[in-house]
């Protein structure tokens, strides 16, 4: 058994559980698995291509997303919706996806995750504007503390002209059916 392992089985001790019985007996091998797992997201390439000429928005919508919280450890998950005006670049759209699947697959916050998401866009595309959204339920409020089931959490950072332009805003809003 490792230190990650023994320390799970610690924590099942400390919850008054014993871990030799058979339900329990390989959780603190599988609990250590699922975090290494979950918390090393693949690393990808941030393909692009250059823009053919336009200059129209490009939104992806319903992109799930999972998260741990960082100040509870508690999951916490959603949808984003992601959005740019491209300028010189495009991006692969599986590259949408995988942004918010990189920023979220750790301890994170929503917020932080949102403006990351963006602010990697903006680095790898250096678009006219970014749009993100991410809509979220966090189990750490649902289960703990105030216990409101089925609150959601919305999120967003708008740059350039999104920011800048309500039209650009809303046609953005309208599209993500927000």
């Amino acid at each position: 058994m490792n230190d990650q392992e023994a320390r799970v089985r610690q924590m099942l001790e400390w919850l008054g559980d014993d871990p030799a019985r058979e339900g329990l007996r390989d959780t603190p091998k599988r609990h250590a698995k699922f975090l290494k797992e979950f918390t090393s997201p693949d690393p990808f390439e941030f393909t692009t291509f250059a823009n053919e000429g336009g200059d129209d928005l490009i939104v992806q919508t319903g992109i799930p997303f999972y998260s741990l919280c960082e100040h509870h450890l508690a999951p916490f998950f959603g949808t984003a919706s992601v959005a740019y005006i491209p300028k010189g670049r495009i991006v692969g759209l599986s590259k949408l996806a995988r942004a918010v699947d990189w920023y979220s697959r750790r301890l994170q916050n929503q917020e932080r995750i949102t403006h990351q998401v963006a602010g990697r866009l903006e680095k790898e595309l250096a678009p006219e504007g970014v749009a993100v959204v991410l809509k979220g339920r966090h189990l750490c409020m649902e289960m703990r503390g105030i216990k409101k089931t089925g609150t959601q959490t919305t999120t967003s950072r708008m740059t350039g002209a999104f920011f800048k332009n309500p039209a650009a805003r809303a046609e953005f809003l309208s599209l993500a059916n927000l």
